[in-house]
């Protein structure tokens, strides 16, 4: 073999080299990007699911609590309804006049039962979430902390009605309860402002801001139950959690929804 067909073997060689290590790195770089697409489908399945779970586990909640809540009217209130009316009718009949009193102290008590039975039966039947906008029901919670006269809570909204569906409805309204509750419980503040918008960029922005006590969130996230909570929440309705505190700046929450529901 002459140096020319050497020199020529040699350069085809290097050159089927460079193509299988460029074909292997092709190949690798694919793999990674099929594998990180693969990956990207489960997570989105495992976040699809969870939230169908969640839609699914409070829609049985509240067909449970809707059912309890009729059986107690239903059946065991008309069953003490109709005692009340048998101890009224011996108290009315005076068979037993010295066992009235006794009787009358027994008429009272199953009255007082009855009605705390019947307002048992309205809250569990009642579906106010499905029924009100959300607007109303956190303005409802505002009432509630404003009532106590502890803290300031201000609700500012730049609507009145948007379609919400239930689950995400429900999520927004509990973070709110949990928010107002970590203030007033730990952060020791003056005033809650909370901001309820919508606009060509979101659909929805849940904004609450306390001026209390603050805390570190790099330390205080790892172990927070609350916060943890929240977190949770907001990423199985497929919310953008954002939360920002430091000591003695106050605590702020941001719960952004992308797109329609």
């Amino acid at each position: 073999m002459g140096k020319t067909e050497l020199l020529i073997t040699i350069i085809l060689f290097n050159l089927f080299f460079v193509l299988f290590v460029v074909a292997v790195m092709v190949y690798i770089k694919k793999y990674k990007l099929r594998k990180r697409e693969y990956l990207n489908e489960i997570k989105v399945t495992n976040e699809i699911h969870q939230r169908e779970l969640l839609t699914t586990q409070m829609e049985i909640q509240q067909a449970t609590m809707q059912h309890i809540g009729r059986e107690l009217h239903d059946n065991i209130g008309q069953k003490l309804t109709l005692v009340s009316l048998y101890t009224q009718q011996l108290v009315y009949e005076n068979k037993v006049p010295q066992e009235n009193e006794k009787i009358e102290q027994i008429y009272q008590i199953i009255n007082s039962s009855l009605q705390d039975l019947r307002s048992l039966s309205k809250n569990l039947t009642n579906d106010k979430i499905s029924e009100n906008e959300i607007v109303t029901l956190i303005q409802e919670e505002v009432d509630n902390i404003n009532a106590l006269k502890k803290c300031m809570v201000t609700f500012e909204h730049n609507f009145n009605a948007i379609n919400l569906e239930f689950v995400k409805k429900n999520v927004l309204l509990r973070i709110t309860q949990e928010f107002l509750q970590n203030s007033l419980k730990h952060a020791r503040c003056n005033n809650i402002k909370i901001q309820l918008n919508s606009s060509p960029d979101f659909f929805l922005m849940l904004q609450i801001e306390d001026d209390g006590t603050g805390f570190n969130y790099e330390e205080t996230a790892s172990d927070g139950i609350g916060l943890k909570n929240i977190k949770r929440r907001a990423e199985i309705i497929g919310g953008q959690f954002s939360l920002q505190s430091s000591v003695n700046f106050g605590t702020k929450l941001t719960i952004i929804l992308n797109g329609s529901v």
